[in-house]
């Protein structure tokens, strides 16, 4: 095969990306289901494709243009639809497409959209998702909550003997907010900024020391300022503490009030949702939107864990577009071998066992025994080793057919295929595939 076969393959399938999606929408969204969206960005080898434009970088490529595409997946993280934008594209903007798409192309009359707090905003509740009669599902940001609290929508104490409470307030007329606080992940956050606070004082008392000392000391609001600045951009710490640099003084003190306040807030985030709780109650609506989790997931795979996406050298708007629908269809693959090869990977098969261990779906989420033990002994129920999606993959892989040909008999070709080990035989078994396909 050579390069004009591919790109001749290319384009065959760009023609035919709306109507491979609008399949897959049939086969696995429904009316009234959850629709998990999110977005990312991956960077462009050269500058001559239209799409590629400066944006915020995701990649950590300072110089390099870039592109958007946002990715649909159905409640169980399952790839549905992916679509390239401009690489300036704001995340919300991209929303009004997919809005549009599950309405017109896929022809579902309600779903439910679940998006993070950056995308699913007022805006675009306002002008996308409201007019196309479709709920929502998506968060509150901490201006917004903090907002509340101060607003008296609701108490701290409010948490002391539970970690979810719905409440409704007049900012958000016709929805539900579902206030969750993490008490594990509350402290973890303060002693994180405990440590941070901490070394950021002890890296500026050396500052303050050097300016007051009488030989050879630190002068100059600039060359202070400088110092200062490397150690408060490195522990991020800038809007917890007062600064007064003047020519020959340098001093520092904890903003104890605006600490406190954020401190208030650790752990505490708001569920905001259209639904009713007649048709999702409050456990369940978390749990939809901690299931953005999975279409992450598919993110990571499709640019970097599995599929790496990038480089992406294109030059055309439509090849750059196929190139990352291909990338999704590989990754749609790849979710349905890990679905049935589960039990000889890592993945917890017994998801009703882990829910029940654990206590809140506020809560860590927990793994169950048979996960576990899978875990801990590196050997399935039936006694072969646990492997990662990889490394099962390079273990199929080991599976050869030969081509033989005898030098008593020139031209006498017959094939030989290699026989296929316990691993091979189960992995083959749950994937519902003869030896010989």
């Amino acid at each position: 095969v050579d390069e004009a076969e591919l790109y001749s393959a290319l384009d065959w399938l760009a023609v035919r990306q709306a109507a491979v999606e609008t399949a897959l929408a049939r086969r696995h969204l429904t009316g009234g289901t959850l629709v998990l969206y999110d977005v990312t960005s991956s960077y462009m080898e050269g500058r001559c494709c239209p799409l590629a434009q400066f944006g915020y970088n995701r990649d950590g490529k300072k110089g390099k243009l870039q592109i958007v595409y946002g990715l649909l997946c159905a409640p169980d993280g399952c790839p549905i639809a992916v679509e390239v934008f401009e690489g300036s594209t704001g995340d919300p903007s991209t929303l009004g497409n997919q809005v549009a798409k599950l309405k017109q192309r896929f022809g579902l009359d309600h779903v439910v959209l679940v998006g993070d707090r950056g995308m699913i905003t007022q805006a675009r509740i306002t002008q996308d998702i409201k007019p196309a009669g479709l709920d929502w599902i998506t968060a509150l940001r901490a201006p917004a909550i903090r907002a509340l609290l101060e607003g008296g929508a609701f108490q701290m104490s409010l948490f002391d003997d539970r970690d979810m409470a719905a409440i409704t307030a007049p900012d958000f007329p016709g929805e539900r907010l579902i206030l969750c606080r993490n008490h594990a992940l509350a402290a973890e956050r303060a002693r994180k900024r405990e440590d941070l606070l901490r070394a950021t004082e002890r890296e500026l008392a050396p500052i303050a020391a050097a300016a007051r000392r009488k030989r050879e000391p630190l002068r100059g609001k600039a060359e202070i300022g400088l110092a200062v600045g490397a150690v408060i951009n490195r522990h991020k710490m800038a809007k917890h503490f007062t600064l007064e640099i003047t020519d020959t003084t340098f001093a520092f003190a904890r903003k104890t009030a605006e600490i406190a306040a954020e401190a208030a807030l650790d752990g505490l985030y708001a569920v905001r949702t259209s639904l009713p709780a007649t048709a999702l109650d409050d456990a369940a609506t978390v749990k939809s939107y901690k299931s953005l989790s999975l279409v992450e997931r598919a993110i990571r795979s499709i640019k970097t864990v599995d599929l790496h996406v990038r480089p992406v050298y294109h030059w055309l708007p439509e090849r750059v577009r196929a190139h990352v629908f291909l990338c999704m269809l590989g990754y749609y693959l790849e979710w349905h071998m890990r679905q049935r090869l589960a039990p000889m990977l890592y993945d917890d098969t017994d998801k009703q066992a882990a829910e029940a261990l654990r206590a809140s779906v506020v809560a860590k989420a927990e793994r169950s025994p048979a996960a576990r033990a899978k875990q801990t002994t590196g050997r399935t129920h039936d006694g072969l080793p646990v492997h990662s999606f990889h490394t099962l993959i390079a273990d199929l892989a080991t599976l050869t057919r030969n081509t033989v040909e005898i030098a008593t008999a020139p031209g006498m070709l017959f094939t030989i295929t290699a026989r296929p080990t316990p691993i091979h035989s189960k992995a083959f078994e749950l994937l519902a595939v003869a030896r010989t396909q």
